[in-house]
C-alpha cells in the first residue's frame, strides 16, 4: 500500500490528502500566493477548495500566523481572488 501524504487545512482544522488541499506558499518578498502545482519554495499551508475553508483561512490572524509572516487587506483580497480561481478546479 502506498504512503499517502496527510496535511492539515488552515480552514477547518481537518487532515486530508495532500492532493485534495490546495497549497498556499509565501513568496520571494512576503506575499503570499496560491502553489497550485505544491512545489514551490517557502513556508506553506494547506486549505480545502471549499468556500467554508477559505473563509476560514483568511480570517484575521490565522493563515498569517500559520504561515509567521504579515497579511495586510491588500495581500488577503488579492489572495482571495487567487483562490477563487481555484475553487472551480
Amino acid at each position: 500500500m502506498a504512503h499517502v501524504p496527510l496535511r492539515t487545512c488552515v480552514g477547518c482544522r481537518e487532515r486530508a490528502a495532500k492532493a485534495e488541499l490546495l497549497r498556499l506558499v509565501v513568496a520571494a518578498g512576503g506575499s503570499v500566493r496560491t502553489d497550485p502545482s505544491g512545489s514551490r519554495q517557502g513556508r506553506g499551508a494547506y486549505v480545502h477548495r471549499r468556500r467554508s475553508c477559505v473563509e476560514a483561512a483568511l480570517s484575521p490572524g490565522r493563515l498569517a500566523r500559520e504561515l509567521r509572516t504579515g497579511l495586510d487587506e491588500h495581500g488577503a483580497a488579492t489572495l482571495r481572488t487567487e483562490i477563487e480561481g481555484e475553487l472551480d478546479r
